[in-house]
């Protein structure tokens, strides 16, 4: 039984094709995926962050009495970022999600800096065993939400580059692959954990 090379070309090169399109496919699948795995890390720790802020505002609400605008301005921060987590975390590859949850987590870490600066102002706030305890674990989520942001942006880039390769763009764009966005908090100061000082 002779093959001719002309049959090989007819169906060798679109089982090769076949076979090309479905492994950049199956891949980009794979980074998306890591992306999102990636993701429900932050938000874990997210959850726990903003968990974590009723009490200290309960805690301090005693001995901030007068206060008051500082601890409505945590609370209402901290309900605008469980609601853009909420979103993100319904498509963490949605660019205008992560954006808005970047932003809002940026708010929420500037009423945390605020309501710190105040607290040191009040001595016995400070010696509050129940005000130390969460502001230590505060301390620790915040380092843990760097953590799993340093892990998500490196998924992040890993798609986006695979994803923006030549010819990957192409496959990518054909099948709907949407861009993902980092998890970059807005203000300089957000960039960093609250300093907590007892």
């Amino acid at each position: 039984m002779d093959i001719s090379i002309g049959t090989i070309i007819t169906w060798g090169l679109p089982i090769l094709l076949v076979v090309f399109f479905v492994s950049i496919y199956n891949k980009l699948v794979a980074l998306r995926n890591r992306v999102k795995n990636a993701f429900s890390q932050i938000d874990v720790q997210l959850q726990r962050r903003h968990d974590l802020i009723p009490n200290l505002v309960e805690t301090a609400k005693t001995y901030l009495a007068h206060e008051k605008e500082t601890l409505e301005g945590v609370i209402s921060a901290r309900n605008q970022a469980v609601s853009a987590q909420k979103a993100a975390s319904a498509d963490p590859s949605d660019g205008s999600l992560m954006g808005k949850l970047s932003q809002a987590e940026g708010m929420l870490s500037g009423a945390l800096g605020r309501l710190f600066a105040v607290s040191e102002d009040y001595p016995d706030l400070k010696a509050d065993a129940t005000m130390a305890d969460l502001m230590e674990s505060l301390e620790s989520t915040e380092n843990k939400v760097a953590f799993a942001r340093q892990a998500y942006n490196d998924g992040v880039m890993n798609f986006q580059t695979y994803k923006e390769s030549f010819p990957n763009n192409i496959i990518a764009n054909v099948s709907g692959f949407k861009d993902a966005a980092m998890f970059e908090l807005e203000n300089p100061e957000a960039k960093q954990a609250p300093k907590v000082s007892f």
